[in-house]
């Protein structure tokens, strides 16, 4: 009977070893879980841009304090941009219409905070100069006031860091005031590299100055380092008001003037249509490209929209150059229809003319 009992000596040897094969099972699986959690929660120096939704413009626009009932809707297109984790980096390799940036790339080098500021500053731009388009189309009197530019970001070698901080209004440089802020950009422009210039702002309400030097640019030009967008004041005796709290950006621009301008002039334009589209408008009516437009062809396709309207200007020479592959706002989204395999009609536009005589052309009714 001995001889089937494992001696004292032998058993402490297996148990130890199987103690410590445990153990380091067990550190294993926590340092498992560890890393897992981590890569849901630790976020990483990159985001992800995913299609968004789409949206009818009445739940977050009034013309003139009245209801639009009429049927159908126009819709303006979001993307969503999330912070990413390791989880959404892996999500983005294996999802279509799903792309990383480079936090450099996508914000510039700005915090998510004044990120989310910029954004809004663009998005109310976008309002104003919406206003301004619809009510002009319609034939409504409306003035258009220039207040200045938003300082968005000051560049790291500009001599102006640390002196105009992001939500700073730029009024005027060597005391000259300007109507638009391609007015104060071509002149600062024309400065000499090394000129002392004089800048003219507000902070917080109050009105300031502060020197400094003309320098070069990245984009080869001179300059005083700063990125901006113009920022106005629609005066008109017919109210409009918008509710877009969380959303940023200038790309809903032309679907608002259109919304606008049907309420207003021309109720019957939709004619009972599903009508999406993209696009930033400016105070000539054109419409301005925007970013992520393939993801803005599946949320409008999604939501059952029948129309997309996509900004059709011409790719820049200085695009060209850094990527001879680079498409029309129109070619992107015609690509991402096909891919998806839509019937949405996808409409080049370059104005909100252009969007509105399409309409009118094609009412059934």
């Amino acid at each position: 009977m001995s001889n089937e009992i494992t001696t004292p000596k032998k058993m402490t040897k297996e148990n130890k070893y199987g103690l410590k094969l445990a153990g380091c099972a067990g550190v294993t699986t926590i340092l498992v879980l560890v890393l897992f959690l981590f890569s849901f929660i630790v976020p990483l120096p990159y985001y992800i841009e995913v299609p968004g939704g789409a949206e009818d413009i009445r739940q977050v626009l009034t013309v003139d304090g009245k209801e639009d009932q009429a049927a159908g809707s126009y819709n303006f297109v979001t993307v969503g941009i999330q912070h990413a984790t390791f989880a959404h980096l892996v999500y983005a390799w294996l999802t279509p219409f799903t792309d990383i940036y480079s936090a450099q790339d996508m914000t510039g080098g700005s915090s998510d905070e004044e990120y989310l500021r910029i954004n809004q500053f663009f998005m109310e731009t976008s309002q104003n100069m919406a206003k301004y388009q619809g009510l002009k189309a319609a034939g409504k009197e409306i003035k258009l006031n220039y207040l200045g530019v938003y300082v968005l970001q000051v560049a790291k070698d500009s001599t102006f860091k640390g002196i105009l901080n992001i939500a700073d209004t730029v009024t005027g440089v060597n005391d000259k005031t300007f109507e638009s802020s391609e007015e104060l950009v071509k002149y600062v422009n024309s400065q000499t590299l090394g000129d002392t210039v004089k800048v003219t702002y507000e902070e917080d309400g109050e009105t300031k100055t502060a020197t400094g030097k003309i320098i070069k640019l990245e984009n080869g030009k001179n300059g005083i380092g700063i990125s901006l967008v113009d920022r106005t004041e629609v005066n008109s005796s017919v109210p409009i008001e918008f509710s877009t709290e969380g959303i940023g950006g200038p790309s809903a621009g032309l679907m608002f003037s259109l919304a606008i301008y049907t309420q207003l002039a021309n109720p019957d334009l939709r004619d009972g249509r599903v009508i999406a589209g993209t696009g930033s408008i400016d105070r000539e009516g054109k419409v301005g490209d925007i970013g992520g437009i393939d993801k803005k062809v599946v949320s409008a396709a999604k939501a059952g929209s029948t129309i997309f309207f996509a900004p059709d200007n011409p790719v820049s020479e200085e695009e060209k150059k850094a990527n001879p592959k680079a498409k029309t706002n129109y070619e992107t989204a015609l690509e991402a229809a096909k891919e998806i395999k839509t019937d949405m009609k996808i409409v080049p536009v370059k104005t909100l003319q252009d969007a509105i005589d399409y309409l009118e052309k094609t009412k059934k009714s």
